[in-house]
Order: C-alpha cells, then sequence, then structure tokens
C-alpha cells in the first residue's frame, strides 16, 4: 500500500470553492471588462442586433404597461424607460420574491450610421422591439460593373 502524504496548507475543498468562484466571476464579468450598467442581471434584459434595415432592440419588459413606456434618442443615444408595478399580494405575504418593481432605465449606445430620426418602437407580449433603420447613405446599393 502507498501512503501518499500532502502537505498542510493543500485543502480540496477549499480550492474547488475558490475556482468556482473564479468561473462565477468569469460568467459575471467577461474578459475582465466592466460591463457597468449593462451586465449581468439588469433590468430589462436586452438584445441588440443589426439586420439589413438596420439594428433592432429587443427589451423584455413583463408586466410592465406600454404606456409606462417611454423611448428617447439623444444623439447616439436610445434611453429606455418606464414603470413596473407589482403589488403587494392582498391577503398573505410572499414567501419569495424575486422579481421587483418600480422604476426603471437603460441607455444603449448607437452605432454613427442609424437614422434615430426614423426608429419605431412596438410592444407586444411584454416584449419592446425598437427598429432603427440604417441612414440612407449608410445602406448598401448596388454597383452596376460597366463593360470596357
Amino acid at each position: 500500500m502507498t501512503l501518499v502524504r500532502f502537505p498542510r496548507s493543500f485543502d480540496p475543498v477549499a480550492d474547488l470553492l475558490r475556482l468556482q468562484r473564479e468561473i462565477d466571476r468569469m460568467f459575471e464579468n467577461p474578459f475582465g471588462l466592466n460591463l457597468g450598467v449593462s451586465g449581468r442581471g439588469v433590468f430589462p434584459a436586452v438584445n441588440i442586433f443589426q439586420d439589413t434595415a438596420g439594428y433592432v432592440a429587443r427589451l423584455e419588459v413583463p408586466g410592465v404597461a406600454p404606456d409606462t413606456l417611454r423611448v428617447e434618442a439623444h444623439g447616439r443615444v436610445l434611453a429606455i424607460s418606464g414603470k413596473r408595478d407589482l403589488p403587494a399580494p392582498a391577503s398573505g405575504s410572499y414567501h419569495r420574491r424575486e422579481r421587483s418593481g418600480g422604476e426603471f432605465a437603460r441607455s444603449i449606445q448607437l452605432p454613427d450610421d442609424l437614422d434615430v430620426a426614423k426608429a419605431e418602437a412596438a410592444y407586444r407580449n411584454g416584449v419592446l422591439t425598437v427598429r432603427i433603420p440604417k441612414r440612407a447613405e449608410a445602406q448598401a446599393r448596388p454597383i452596376t460593373v460597366q463593360t470596357a
């Protein structure tokens, strides 16, 4: 039988917990970047993608009344704000409460080539979709090839 001796400083449980903390930190702050107000856990969650016409921002805003939503463009910044009311139960109390209510605001920096004056916003099934088209001069246009 072989006896393996570990140094007194070796603690496999502490090492695993340290590894778990590092993995959690990496997912919360990828690449060591400070994501600020765009980091994980910010309400409302937003996905932004580019399509052929411009950019589309989709925000999850369940429980937010459409009349409380406000979408504004300030130069290259798209500002979205609103209020989610979550009244307390009339009879009883919370056992678990993970959803928060109150006012919220998100600001999204936009690229230069968008025409924010033509932006459109639509609310459906708890999702706010904001479409911002590219400026006419920034859109792709076909160029005919002439033969000599």
